[in-house]
């Protein structure tokens, strides 16, 4: 009998204002479809329940804050009697100006033990130009809700590179987001997405992008996240060591911080997951799929008792393997042999020999005894390394199928921070 799913991934796709750099499947707030949304999310809910026991839960979006006190509760009661609650780790995403102090005790109450905010800058004048929708006072009294709620494992969401982003805006960004003293700071360089504004405005030659300040900003990222007392654990993802009140699962021990997003290294690790809500995708024994991206056909599509899955993709056991050794390399502590071989069947030294090679000569990576990792420079190429260990093949008539609609949807893993 194989054993059940632990990780569940909820998209929730609404927003009170897409973001200009969003390239996220997200959609205006509107009470008559949050409350359809919320029904079709239980009945899906229900629909996995024989093959889940999370240990960790995720609620991305979009804006999971947006959902009201009446839609949380239902989605409590649905979970509690599914017998998933409590678990390890439960996240939600959150938008600092969509968080009442009510809302913040029934998330607490309901199970929800870490917090996501997405605070991104704390320059007015930055949040403007992402389209944000709060202001750093906003932020600061979120804050304030959140620790009184009785939440102790808080995440900060920083982007760097932003256009018109100076060093010394970056700097007062991290001397004020680090002496809140979060738990976890997840910070991302901007990613300029086809179909967003900033990528329009790129292309228009609105304004440049200055790689060697970009450099200059995760330098100092580094630096100021250290003095902090944040271990880097991941490319952009910094955790406080400090022994939670439960041990750690065996994934943990002595690879990464007590804080560490331990849904994120899931992912990281090769590991299944569900996704549920519109266009989340999904990994579960080496097929991934994802829901179609309109949330009013995922209703219907759920409200007729039809899967709303768009995309499907059934990879073989080597490109599983190529996706791990990929995916694993953005962790700081890299690949221990012993365990990539157990999750995978492939041996990183054989099957990926030449690439190891290579990553060696560039300075990118090194070969310890125990495990193969990326130096500090290799971090910043994680992408190009990632690239060179996957190997992608299918099995005969698994890849890129279409499933229902004629739609094909770019399969892509979702990180959360």
């Amino acid at each position: 009998m194989q054993e059940p799913v632990t990780s569940l991934y909820v998209h929730v796709p609404f927003c009170a204002r897409k973001c200009s750099y969003c390239a996220f499947y997200s959609e205006a707030s509107e009470g008559g479809l949050m409350d359809r949304y919320v029904r079709a999310l239980v009945r899906e809910l229900e629909r996995v329940a024989s093959d889940l026991r999370p240990r960790t839960i995720f609620f991305g979006g979009g804006t999971p804050t947006l959902l009201s006190l009446r839609h949380w509760e239902e989605i409590f009661r649905v979970m509690d009697r599914l017998g998933w609650l409590p678990v390890a780790e439960f996240t939600v995403e959150a938008n600092p100006a969509t968080l009442s102090a009510d809302k913040a005790r029934l998330l607490r109450e309901g199970g929800v033990n870490r917090i996501s905010l997405g605070v991104q800058s704390l320059d007015p004048r930055l949040l403007e130009r992402l389209g944000r929708i709060h202001t750093p006072q906003q932020v600061f009294r979120t804050w304030d809700t959140l620790r009184r709620a009785g939440f102790d494992n808080l995440n900060l969401d920083l982007m760097f590179g932003i256009p018109g982003q100076t060093m010394a805006s970056w700097e007062a960004t991290l001397t004020e987001a680090l002496a809140l003293g979060s738990e976890h700071l997840s910070c991302y360089e901007v990613i300029y997405e086809e179909d967003t504004p900033l990528f329009a405005q790129l292309r228009a030659g609105a304004f440049s992008v200055d790689e060697d300040l970009v450099c200059a900003q995760y330098d100092r990222l580094l630096e100021r996240a250290a003095e902090a007392g944040l271990f880097q654990y991941e490319v952009a993802n910094f955790a406080r060591e400090r022994r939670a009140p439960e041990p750690p699962p065996a994934c943990l021990e002595g690879e990464f911080p007590a804080f560490a997003c331990r849904h994120n290294i899931n992912y990281w690790r090769a590991g299944d997951f569900h996704g549920l809500g519109p266009s989340a995708t999904a990994y579960v024994r080496g097929v991934r799929t994802r829901n179609v991206s309109d949330t009013r056909a995922w209703c219907e599509a759920i409200e007729q008792g039809r899967s709303p899955v768009v995309y499907r993709e059934a990879l073989s056991p080597l490109a599983r393997a190529g996706e791990a050794a990929a995916f694993g390399l953005r962790v700081v502590a890299g690949w221990p042999y012993e365990e990539f071989r157990r999750r995978t069947g492939f041996d990183l030294r054989v099957e990926w020999a030449s690439e190891l090679i290579e990553l060696e000569r560039r300075g990118w990576g090194v070969c310890e005894p125990d495990r193969f990792r990326l130096t500090r420079v290799g971090l910043r190429f994680a992408d190009a390394a990632a690239e060179m260990m996957l190997r992608p093949e299918c099995d005969a008539g698994g890849g890129g199928v279409a499933v229902e609609t004629a739609a094909v949807v770019r399969p892509a893993w979702g990180v959360a921070p």
